[in-house]
């Protein structure tokens, strides 16, 4: 009845949030470009969908619950005092007890009452709507067993189908299951039903980082070097496990609790162990130069990606819009000459920091271990938020004294 129930109040859900919380992209049969909803002056490149039939739904995978996790093995209940047995008495208990010992072992390997769980919506009870997608909703989630706060991503499993990206999904859950880094959000385990497929994921108590960034329009300087710091990091940790993310954008991070940064999209992502990819995928405004380029058998691109991605990130914190935003024909344009204007008031540091990520030779872009130390990511992490803004005011009021 309990489950009856919930099925019951998930059909009655709706959302009115037009900032998706995690957004499954669509694809298509060709390069497309698409308008992003939340950001009409963005466009989507859709991935190429694959030839042949569709790819199966999502199968169940029986994974430990975070119950079953902490519970472990119960110990066992004391027993109580007996007197002392004889000499014969005490072999034939021994006999009786290695038996029952053996017959316990056998047993336990059939039932394991206490070993890993298969994860069911019944485990959950559900709060309100975080968010909403193309193919599902995301719903605040506690695990009733432990209090266990999460977020319960839903996908419905006709419209994964007719969007033909059950592949992509799959891909998703296989790559985020096995990431674990404070600025990566994680996903503890999936399930489904008939109907839908169930993502279990940490909750970013904060929301989306692009609702922060259009509230504030563009960020202090000493923010968004720390912001920057946690993506390299991030991005560092992925592509040691050789994954390319490959859509980096605000909408697509989220802030935890306590103000931390948390990649939280993985739809486009890709485990690439040689490195060498040719699929055209990702926002228009963050795509390099040698995505763009597309084309012949000899185009080819790496992990570098991500590093132009996080040069327009860059960008777009400290000046409040993308780079080469501009119509998607002059975009593509710009980005191929690496054609922008870093306004005045951005730090001579950020604007190096931009300049060595944003070089349309991937191999000449700075490495990821290189911008955790360059000097404005020193300045504005090591020194802090206060620090940092006395030297700023510093440095205006010398300008406005020099003035005549």
């Amino acid at each position: 009845m309990a489950g009856q129930a919930l099925e019951a109040r998930f059909e009655r859900m709706s959302v009115n949030d037009e900032n998706d919380y995690q957004k499954p992209k669509s694809a298509a049969t060709s390069t497309k470009l698409t308008h992003s909803s939340s950001r009409p002056n963005l466009f989507k490149v859709a991935l190429q969908a694959q030839s042949g039939n569709t790819v199966p739904a999502v199968t169940a995978v029986t994974l430990p619950s975070q119950a079953a996790q902490r519970k472990g093995t119960q110990p066992p209940s004391p027993t109580s005092r007996k007197p002392l047995p004889s000499a014969s008495a005490a072999s034939k208990a021994s006999d009786e007890q290695a038996q029952a010992d053996k017959e316990k072992k056998s047993t336990s390997l059939i039932e394991q009452p206490y070993g890993p769980k298969q994860f069911h919506l019944g485990m959950f009870e559900i709060g309100r709507p975080l968010g909403k997608g193309k193919f599902g909703r995301v719903y605040l989630a506690r695990e009733r067993l432990t209090g266990f706060i999460c977020a319960l991503k839903v996908l419905h499993k006709s419209e994964l189908q007719q969007g033909r990206v059950e592949k992509q999904v799959r891909r998703e859950i296989e790559i985020q299951s096995n990431l674990r880094h404070p600025n990566i959000l994680q996903l503890f385990g999936h399930f489904h039903d008939s109907k839908r497929v169930f993502l279990i994921l940490e909750f970013a108590g904060k929301g989306e980082l692009y609702k922060h960034l259009r509230r504030e329009n563009r960020f202090p300087e000493w923010k968004a070097s720390q912001y920057i710091a946690q993506m390299a990091s991030a991005l560092r940790y992925l592509h040691r496990k050789h994954v390319i993310h490959r859509d980096i954008k605000p909408e697509n991070i989220l802030v935890g609790i306590h103000g931390e940064i948390k990649i939280s999209d993985f739809g486009w992502s890709v485990h690439a162990p040689n490195s060498r990819r040719q699929t055209m995928c990702g926002t228009l405004d963050y795509l390099p130069p040698e995505m763009i380029k597309l084309g012949g058998s000899d185009n080819y691109y790496n992990e570098k990606v991500d590093l132009w991605s996080l040069g327009v990130l860059t960008y777009e914190f400290l000046v409040g819009e993308a780079p080469f935003e501009d119509t998607p024909v002059m975009t593509q344009r710009r980005i191929a000459k690496a054609d922008m204007t870093i306004p005045s008031f951005v730090s001579p540091e950020a604007k190096d920091l931009i300049k060595r990520l944003l070089v349309l030779d991937p191999d000449k872009r700075i490495p990821l271990e290189q911008v955790q130390t360059h000097p404005w990511i020193a300045k504005h992490c090591i020194k802090g938020e206060r620090a940092a803004n006395r030297e700023t005011a510093n440095r205006e009021k010398s300008k406005s004294e020099s003035k005549p």
